[in-house]
């Protein structure tokens, strides 16, 4: 039994463990702060079971090779990366501290945002985090600086290269040009240029309402670089990010999953680099850093859970109008369509195979093979429909990318610069709290991209 027939067969309430983690995710820290502080992983662990066992009990050998394919396929090699980027990066110290003001935020803000596209959203948020927090320590008001700093370099500077966030990458396996989405370059400018200059404005208002001895206190300091040394480690793991999609090498069996041999290669090179990083960084450059492992366990146990409660709401959505998502399938007709539902479904499922089921749902729309993806975006042949899969795939980049900042688990950097975040005392909102954020500030910019792109 394929995925699309499994997913043919599941009726709407499987999703059930799926709401049931996200709202733990969003109440349990607010209603029972201690408990979910020190049992999280049980939680996590109750939902996936809540969905493995009765999957496995009723679809035995379909379930059990769904189960593993999303650990092996997409959870494993997930971790990894998100590992090596916070591994290397928290051995990169810029020493001293600048001035958080208004201004140097946003301008570091800026740089985030032009970064992310060549190191990847989480290499950039990681990186840049640690300066914002040291240059803001002695702020009393600044968690708005890093729900920015989720918005901007986490989420939206990753639209341009598949090195900058995994939907893209996924397009490029699927044969969509590496430059081709240079193409959605405008759309990014102007979301990027609202938040910049809202941060902005938002900030200086803050700003000003700091006392004069916490202003007085945020002193410049002679910067230096510690650790730069990882630089080299994290062009290793960017390396092996591009090489893996560039490099066809066949594939192997693994526990009945077939993978990659080029992905095995690459979370080896990404693990080596981790080590390295590791074994050569000075301790006290890590220590001065505050770094912790807790982020990333977190994310790792969390997320964890998340893969498998979403296994049987990917398939339904993989079953297109045969599924019980087909209402929406359906009415997603036009570039506007396309936008809104692939980015409303990136804010709380894996924005990568929801990018997948609406790049192929354009294709079946058009009649186009994947075959001539790479021909029709490079105009190398005439086809009537090229122009018009080009718009709707601008639609689908730009909503998968861009609508994962509208919750803390749309995409995964966002949770860990919320953990790094408290870890150094900064009162991040919480789940629902971070959603009102986004819904004032991003969907009413999005609705402008809509409005000026996708009409």
């Amino acid at each position: 039994m394929t995925s699309e027939q499994l997913g043919a067969l599941l009726p709407p309430w499987t999703g059930i463990p799926f709401v049931g983690i996200l709202l733990s995710i969003a109440l349990l820290p607010i209603v029972a702060p201690k408990h979910w502080e020190d049992h999280y992983p049980k939680v996590a662990l109750f939902w996936a079971a809540l969905f493995a066992i009765p999957f496995l009990v009723v679809f035995r050998g379909t379930a059990a090779h769904e189960i593993l394919h999303i650990y092996l396929v997409d959870y494993v090699p997930f971790i990894i990366l998100l590992w090596g980027l916070f591994t290397v990066s928290g051995g990169i110290l810029l020493r001293g501290r600048l001035q958080g003001t208004p201004l140097m935020n946003t301008v570091f803000l800026a740089v985030g945002t032009a970064l992310a596209s060549w190191m990847g959203t989480t290499g950039a948020a990681m990186l840049m985090i640690r300066p914002l927090l040291r240059a803001n320590a002695a702020r009393k008001r600044k968690k708005h600086i890093f729900i920015f700093l989720i918005f901007l370099v986490a989420n939206v500077g990753g639209a341009l290269t598949p090195l900058g966030d995994p939907p893209l990458f996924l397009g490029f396996l699927h044969g969509v040009p590496f430059s081709w989405t240079f193409a959605i370059l405008p759309h990014m400018l102007l979301v990027a240029a609202c938040l910049l200059v809202l941060h902005y404005l938002i900030d200086s208002y803050h700003y000003r309402r700091e006392t004069r001895e916490v202003v007085s206190q945020e002193k410049e300091e002679v910067l230096r670089l510690e650790g730069g040394h990882n630089v080299l480690f994290l062009g290793g793991i960017l390396g092996a990010v591009l090489l893996s999609g560039m490099w066809k090498a066949g594939s192997v069996s693994v526990v009945g999953i077939e993978m990659e041999t080029v992905g095995l290669i690459r979370d080896l090179i990404i693990v080596a680099m981790g080590i390295l990083s590791l074994r050569t960084t000075r301790k006290h450059v890590r220590r001065d850093n505050n770094f912790t492992w807790h982020p990333i366990i977190e994310v790792a146990y969390l997320f964890a859970g998340i893969f498998m409660t979403i296994v049987p709401v990917l398939a339904i959505l993989r079953a297109g109008e045969s599924g019980a998502m087909a209402f929406l399938m359906n009415a997603v007709t036009k570039p506007a369509h396309y936008f809104w539902a692939a980015g409303g479904l990136s804010s709380f499922l894996d924005n990568a195979p929801t990018y997948l089921t609406f790049f192929n749902l354009a294709l079946g729309r058009l009649h186009m093979p994947e075959a001539c993806v790479n021909d029709v975006l490079c105009a190398v042949v005439s086809d009537p429909s090229g122009g018009q899969f080009a718009l709707y795939l601008k639609a689908i980049s730009a909503g998968a990318v861009f609508f994962g900042a509208n919750t803390y688990i749309g995409n995964a950097p966002n949770f860990m610069v919320k953990s790094i975040a408290e870890s150094h005392r900064v009162k991040m909102p919480s789940f629902f709290g971070y959603m009102a954020w986004s819904g004032a500030i991003l969907i009413p910019v999005f609705a402008l991209v809509a409005l000026v792109f996708f009409r």
